[in-house]
């Protein structure tokens, strides 16, 4: 028993050992996979922390690649801001360099412009008083005129006299002239003279021709405007004053103008000037040229002697109307006043003066008579009569036998005579022709004097066109009369209408 307790106990205890190995045997087991579990987690821990270090060191990586890239683009950032800071300042100063030379520019330009300003201000200024300067000085050149005639005019007295010494009138009228045309004026106030000799009366007849209103300045003086733009204007004259100065000036000038006459003849040829200044203008309502006669007067050397004409308080408006001129009340607006002398002798040869009637007989014979005597007999007739008369030269006359001056300044004016020395009538065709000679001659009217007489035709035609007719009986009669001479007239035969008392 207690051996079989024993195997069973050994049994037992086998079984129980080989539990226990087993169980230890699977305890070894379990520890070596626990250790395994623990080698294996262990090396997944280790894999993992291998892996967690190089995804640490992939990440650090990175972070440092970032770091890197941040850092380079941080220094590329940074060189790119310094190289604008660069440009920035660098364009800064150009700004500023340029800024300057902007400011620069503009204040030399203002200043510039400032002395340009004042450079121009400055030129107008001198160039209104220049202007000024001008129109005073033209001024004191027109108010002076008659203060400053030449001196020694007299000299030229022997070369005008040397033409008359030769008994060339018209050449004495030409040396007259030529003298006075030799006379220096101011600009524009120098025109055109003529003169003419009327020997019988010793009368010189001139005519000059004056300036246009334009003469005279309108304006007073220039004045230097500030306006935009600076400007130089006009002070203009008043009307009144223009007019004043205007009368004054052609009054200055034909007092100059008889003074200058009388100083180049000789006073024992010329007694006396007739004077007649015209102005050259255009009328304003037609547009036509005009020449009226703005002074106009006769004048002897004795009277005009009386005259101061250096005197500066002369009045030469009142020296005029003190010599009985007709001059104009509004010389500046062309207002003509009649011609005291309406004709220009130089149109005329002049022949020299014959005294018939002292060598005639108690009673002539008209028709017998010589035609040169007869003539100048009809001269004397005309001048006893109360005109200023004269007998032309026989070359051509354009049938012209004397010409006659009636002095009455509104009435007068200029004759033509013809004297027919003839036994038969005067043709019409005659009577025609002195009336065109009047009109070419803007004569004042015609005379037709004859020792026959004249039919109807004439006598019709006659009045008409300012032609006077005078027969053989009338100017018996005229003769008696005026001259007395009791003429005889002696014809073939007795003309119509006639006596036998107008021809004895």
């Amino acid at each position: 028993m207690a051996r079989r307790k024993s195997l069973a106990a050994q049994l037992l205890q086998a079984y129980r050992d080989s539990q226990k190995a087993k169980a230890a045997e699977a305890r070894r087991a379990e520890a070596e996979r626990a250790r395994q579990a623990r080698a294996a987690e262990r090396e997944a821990a280790r894999r993992a922390k291998e892996k967690a270090r190089r995804e640490q060191e992939q990440a650090q990586a990175w972070v440092r690649a970032q770091k890197e890239k941040q850092a380079q683009r941080s220094a590329d950032s940074r060189r790119a801001e310094q190289i604008v800071r660069d440009l920035e300042k660098r364009e800064a100063v150009r700004a500023r360099e340029l800024e300057q030379k902007r400011r620069a520019e503009v204040r030399e330009k203002a200043a510039a412009e400032r002395r340009a300003k004042q450079e121009t201000a400055e030129s107008l200024r001198r160039e209104a008083a220049r202007r000024t300067d001008e129109v005073e000085k033209r001024i004191e050149v027109l108010t002076s005129v008659l203060r400053t005639r030449p001196g020694g005019l007299h000299r030229q007295r022997l070369q005008v006299e040397q033409a008359l010494d030769a008994g060339d009138f018209e050449g004495f009228a030409v040396g007259v002239e030529n003298a006075l045309s030799s006379i220096g004026y101011a600009e524009g106030l120098g025109g055109a003279r003529r003169a003419a000799f009327a020997p019988e009366s010793r009368e010189l007849v001139v005519e000059i021709e004056l300036p246009a209103q334009a003469v005279v300045p309108s304006v007073t003086q220039y004045r230097f405007k500030a306006s935009a733009p600076p400007a130089v204007v006009p002070q203009p004259r008043k009307e009144a004053e223009c007019k004043a100065l205007y009368r004054d000036l052609v009054a200055r000038l034909a007092l100059r103008a008889i003074d200058e006459a009388f100083a180049v003849t000789p006073p024992s040829l010329v007694d006396g000037v007739a004077f007649n200044g015209k102005v050259h203008a255009k009328d304003r309502a037609t547009g036509k040229p005009i020449e009226p006669c703005l002074i106009s007067l006769r004048v002897s050397r004795e009277s005009f002697n009386e005259l101061v004409l250096d005197e500066p308080e002369l009045d030469p408006v009142a020296s005029l109307h003190y010599l009985n001129a007709i001059v104009s009340q509004h010389p500046y607006d062309l207002e003509p006043v009649p011609p005291v002398v309406t004709f220009d002798l130089t149109r005329y040869k002049i022949a020299p003066e014959r005294d018939v009637v002292a060598g005639l007989d108690s009673r002539p014979d008209l028709v017998a008579m010589d035609p040169i005597d007869f003539e100048h007999l009809i001269r004397r007739l005309f001048e006893e009569i109360g005109l200023k008369s004269w007998v032309t030269q026989a070359s051509r006359d354009d049938g012209i036998d004397a010409v006659a001056v009636n002095e009455e300044p509104l009435i007068g004016g200029l004759c033509i005579i013809q004297a027919k020395r003839t036994k038969n009538v005067v043709s019409a065709e005659t009577v025609r022709s002195v009336a065109g000679i009047v009109n070419d001659k803007n004569a004042s009217k015609g005379i037709v004097v004859t020792t026959a007489w004249f039919g109807k035709a004439s006598w019709d035609f006659a009045p008409r066109n300012r032609v006077e007719l005078i027969d053989g009986r009338h100017l018996k009669a005229l003769l008696l009369e005026h001259l007395g001479i009791d003429a005889l007239i002696g014809l073939p035969k007795l003309p119509p209408g006639w006596q036998t008392r107008d021809l004895s």
